[in-house]
């Protein structure tokens, strides 16, 4: 029944076609034709469109590939079945040279991308953030305190922060010792008189006991003046007045009207804020960038918009195990009282480095340092206004000058390294080919300045390196089987997706540049499973950060990271048993963690979340195949080629469906499963914690 009716149909409208003028039948014909020459003229090529190019020697193409998708491999041109960009021919990438290199034609290397630029030598500056508070100075800090037993009469300060003047009244104290001494004084004073010296003999007894009564009064805090008044008085008195010792605001009041005190009680503690102390929170990860005296810009909240500046005067010599954070003091003169102890301050040290690593102070060179109060900084020998002793040069201290500029140090772009696990790999563009040759190379990497990275080995002034692109050279490395960032040894007929034929086939599936290759096998390694448990928050919070970048949610990725962060800055080893090769891996990654994320608060985009994120993924990638998980379930790798225009980008994911954290909404579902990552063994109490929790 049904084709019988579709036959009707079809027919009947057969008939009503037929019926339209042939008039109309031109104008919908010229329609047609007009739409697709205008379709044809306004397509814009597409920035993969490639022209096959053959072998130039053969003339033949051995098969076609993806640029981004290395491992596909078909023998006739067309669109990759993953990305649908145009496949290119094999020879396209590079063809057969050294082991390590890689030839290209000028025309692949426009379709790449690829940009570089030249190892230079030039200052390695990095501006360190840090934070803290306005504290009291602790060399300016008195206390009040009693210097006999007895009960407080009167306090003529009743409550903290009241400023007072050295001299001021503060206590009246009753004292059945100190009436006890006035009497001794009064009876010593007789024996001196006039009237009696005829009588007593020994008169040089006398007055050596009139001087030891006057100095015992003096040594229980009467002064020389309340000492005469008694004299002059001729009779003892039971209350004594105690006065301010300094000038400064009272910041503690121990105690209240009536109370009892013993000889050393504190009564009051008073600050002279005329100078104040600013203590900043200096990350382990950022030591290496803090030196003695250091220019520090700063400001604090309560004054918006003023800007002060101090110099590093003390850093702590003792790391908080807890916060792994070391102090770092400014000392500051505070005369009108703007600096008000407990305000927040947000500090920046703009921290330059020379080639051996040293931070150096081009400021100080030349100057003359107190050794006990380095806060005292002159421009010639003298003494220290605190303590008196002798000024030192700064140079004698370790302020380092100015280095000259072949001392200045080998910096590249940080965009020109390949970061995996412990190894740094950057691609060089040798001079003198005929045809842009790109040979990989292993450098060794000291601090990273902003964006620049030191060079310490790898690599001469004035090579050119790669800063955009790289990921694609590394790409057609692999395809090559040649060593790459991933497979340093490289290997025949490797396409870095051999794991996907191993799934269902048992046993663990090789990620991604595994641990065996970063140093250690990380299932051979005999880790805590306490380390382990410990380390899962800061799994958990990373993905809540891959969840939130793949709902486009900018601000809950952001107070992810930041959590992520400060649970790293936290986190301390000593409780657990490890390795010392485990421990310096750890220490390496927490290292990067929080130098990657420290500026997480100032992420002002979604963009520049997910480049933050990037850095955090590649570390939190290799802390799993160092260390693995031990919480239930896998944990999958993915690759997204489309990142970062084109550049590609990794990430880790709890679930195999693509949630993808740099396009979000945009390209969800873009990228493909690299590795599995399966949990390790756990003790059932862990296991059974883990349960509870989930």
């Amino acid at each position: 029944m049904i084709p019988l009716k579709i036959k009707q149909y079809f027919n009947h409208s057969m008939k009503w076609l037929k019926a339209l003028p042939y008039q109309v039948w031109l104008l919908v014909t010229a329609a047609f034709l007009l739409g697709l020459v205008i379709t044809a003229i306004g397509r814009e090529p597409h920035e993969h469109d490639l022209v096959p190019v053959t072998d130039t020697t053969t003339g033949e193409v051995e098969w076609w590939t993806c640029s981004m998708h290395p491992q596909i491999k078909l023998p006739e041109p067309g669109q990759c079945p993953v990305c649908y960009m145009d496949l290119i021919p094999h020879e396209t990438l590079g063809s057969d040279v050294g082991p390590q290199q890689l030839k290209m034609s000028e025309s692949a290397m426009a379709l790449a991308e690829i940009v570089t630029d030249h190892v230079r030598r030039a200052i390695a500056q990095r501006e360190v953030r840090l934070s803290g508070k306005v504290a009291h100075d602790e060399s300016r800090l008195g206390n009040i305190t009693a210097w006999v037993p007895g009960r407080l009469e009167r306090l003529y300060v009743d409550y903290t922060g009241i400023s007072v003047q050295k001299g001021d009244h503060m206590v009246e104290l009753y004292s059945p010792d100190l009436y006890a001494a006035q009497e001794e004084l009064i009876q010593a004073l007789k024996r001196v008189s006039p009237e009696s010296q005829n009588q007593i003999i020994g008169g040089a007894a006398a007055l050596a006991t009139l001087k030891a009564a006057r100095e015992k009064l003096r040594l229980l805090g009467l002064t020389d003046i309340q000492i005469r008044e008694i004299e002059q008085r001729g009779t003892p008195s039971d209350r004594m007045m105690i006065y301010s010792p300094t000038s400064g605001v009272v910041i503690h009041k121990n105690a209240v009207e009536g109370m009892y005190v013993n000889t050393g009680s504190k009564i009051y503690t008073i600050a002279d804020l005329d100078r104040v102390w600013v203590i900043l929170d200096a990350y382990e990860s950022d030591l290496s960038w803090i030196h003695y005296g250091q220019e520090v810009d700063f400001t604090v909240e309560a004054l918006p918009g003023k800007q002060f500046h101090g110099r590093i005067a003390f850093i702590d010599p003792v790391l908080d195990e807890k916060t792994r954070t070391v102090k770092v003091r400014l000392s500051m003169a505070n005369p009108d009282d703007s600096l008000k102890p407990g305000m927040f301050v947000r500090a920046v040290v703009q921290a330059v480095m020379d080639s051996r690593g040293r931070v150096i102070n081009p400021d100080m060179a030349g100057k003359w340092v107190s050794p006990m109060h380095p806060e005292v900084v002159k421009d010639h020998p003298g003494k220290c206004d605190v303590c008196g002793m002798d000024l030192v040069r700064a140079e004698e201290l370790g302020v380092v000058n100015v280095p000259s500029d072949k001392e200045l140090p080998l910096v590249i772009p940080s965009s020109a390294v390949l970061l995996t696990g412990k190894r740094a790999v950057v691609y060089v563009k040798k001079q003198g080919a005929d045809e842009p040759l790109f040979e990989s190379r292993e450098v060794r990497l000291g601090a990273r300045a902003g964006d620049t990275y030191i060079v310490l080995e790898g690599l001469d002034e004035g090579e050119e390196v790669v800063v955009h692109g790289n990921f694609k050279i590394d790409s057609a490395m692999q395809i090559a089987a040649k060593p790459s960032m991933m497979n340093p040894e490289g290997a025949a007929n490797t396409t870095g997706h051999e794991h996907h034929q191993m799934e269902g086939a048992g046993g663990r599936i090789p990620p991604t540049g595994t641990a065996s290759q970063q140093g250690f096998d990380a299932e051979q390694m005999d880790i805590d499973p306490e380390f382990l448990d410990h380390l899962q928050p800061i799994y958990d919070f990373y993905f809540q950060a891959q969840a939130a970048l793949a709902d486009d949610d900018q601000h809950r990725a952001i107070d992810a990271i930041v959590s992520l962060r400060q649970r790293v800055a936290t986190f301390s080893t000593t409780e657990f048993a490890l390795t010392v090769h485990a421990a310096d891996r750890w220490q390496e990654y927490s290292n990067q963690l929080v130098q990657g994320t420290e500026h997480a608060h100032h992420w002002d985009s979604i963009d520049a979340v997910r480049r933050g994120f990037e850095q955090v993924s590649n570390t939190i990638i290799a802390l799993e195949q160092s260390f693995g998980h031990i919480a239930p379930g896998d944990v999958y790798q993915l690759f997204c080629p489309m990142a970062f225009n084109n550049a590609g980008a990794y990430w880790l994911q709890k679930v195999k469906q693509v949630d993808n954290p740099y396009f979000g909404a945009k390209m969800l579902r873009c990228g493909e499963v690299k590795a599995v990552m399966h949990s390790r063994p756990a003790s059932q109490g862990n296991m059974e914690e883990h349960k509870h929790n989930g």
